[in-house]
């Protein structure tokens, strides 16, 4: 595995190719007697930008240098697409079935019938709770909103803020990496609303992580709190956005620090220009890489060992959890340098100054 500024989180995962083999069970043989083939269902390209710039590239590029069959769909935020795609998936011949879920129900209902078919599955960056996925693959997301959390307190103490108001834009409520990343920047922020540092103010979840609507709730929000919100909790770098650009509306911009998730160029460059206070960044290329060299293994017929489990109800689901990294104007080259975006994409005319000024050259 490729050094990055991420590392994995998992001693038992510090192996060759960063997995261990199993041994191969009856289900396993049958599957090895098939011709290995990957099916990969994304949830949407509307969200966040990634799932079709980052994890659809790097997860092409691990199939083709395996020599491996695979096909990648997109359910573009629909469950009925999402599920048709799997049963065309399944009665296709794929071997292993990757789903970024769109909400759990939808999820279970996939993996159970591509399990009762003898396919194997993975959860991938969104665990499906209550379902039958076989691994999982993300980063840890509780982590990644206890860096929101920190990186919003440091910005409102550099801003000088006296008994601020915070106001949260959560991620959709179908989504359990919402909640985890909401139990992340809550166990910063509580404590300090409890002990009357911070103000709480209006909160709100953007369902389905649409960015028009969180501009429409955010809007609300500032109306709501009569123009008086000193900071801004966005769950990701999308709705970051969107409260941006009703901020920008108010001429509050750059004045009321905003968070966000994922590193996206718009992100970076609205954390160039000091709009947006910080983002977290989780390297697709690591999380594409472990998810994919399971995948292959799991389409062979194969096991692997990952050396950590994710609760699940009672169930103990075997995962690999990789380490989000904050990102500031300051790191905003780490993310350039990791390939993760280019400068090109990053430093267009409008923000050349600005990345002069953090010394990306």
């Amino acid at each position: 595995m490729r050094k990055g500024i991420l590392t994995i989180a998992a001693v038992g995962l510090l192996t060759t190719g960063g997995l261990t083999a199993c041994g191969d069970d009856s289900g396993d043989k049958a599957a090895s007697a098939k011709t290995p083939k990957i099916g990969v269902i994304l949830p949407d390209s509307k969200s966040s930008a990634r799932w079709e710039t980052a994890d659809r590239r790097f997860l092409e590029e691990a199939f083709k240098a395996a020599g491996v069959k695979y096909d990648i769909q997109n359910a573009q935020n629909d469950k009925t697409a999402f599920q048709t795609i799997a049963d065309q998936m399944i009665t296709g011949g794929v071997t292993a079935l990757m789903i970024v879920n769109l909400d759990s129900g939808t999820g279970k209902a996939v993996l159970d019938k591509a399990k009762s078919q003898g396919v194997a599955t993975i959860d991938y960056d969104r665990l499906t709770l209550g379902g039958s996925a076989q691994y999982y693959v993300s980063f840890d997301n509780e982590t990644v909103g206890k860096l929101q959390g920190e990186g919003l307190s440091k910005c409102l103490t550099e801003k000088g803020a006296k008994n601020p108001v915070v106001a949260y834009l959560n991620g959709s409520p179908t989504d359990n990496n919402a909640t985890l990343f909401k139990a992340g920047y809550d166990s910063v922020l509580k404590p300090k609303f409890d002990a009357k540092e911070y103000v709480k103010g209006p909160e709100d979840a953007v369902p389905a992580w649409d960015n028009a609507q969180a501009a429409t709730i955010f809007e609300q929000q500032l109306t709501k709190a009569n123009g008086k919100i000193d900071g801004v909790l966005a769950a990701n770098d999308g709705l970051g956005n969107a409260a941006i650009s009703i901020l920008k509306k108010n001429k509050l911009n750059g004045k009321v620090p905003v968070t966000g998730q994922d590193a996206s160029t718009e992100g970076l460059q609205n954390i160039l220009a000091g709009d947006q206070c910080m983002t977290v960044y989780k390297a697709v290329r690591e999380e594409a890489k472990a998810a994919s060299d399971l995948a292959i293994a799991l389409a062979k017929g194969e096991k692997k060992d990952t050396g950590q489990t994710v609760k699940d109800g009672d169930r103990d689901v075997p995962s690999v959890l990789l380490t989000p990294k904050a990102i500031t104007k300051e790191s905003v080259k780490d993310v350039i340098a990791d390939g993760y975006v280019t400068k090109e994409e990053v430093c267009t005319a409008a923000y050349t100054k600005f990345c002069a000024e953090a010394g990306i050259s």
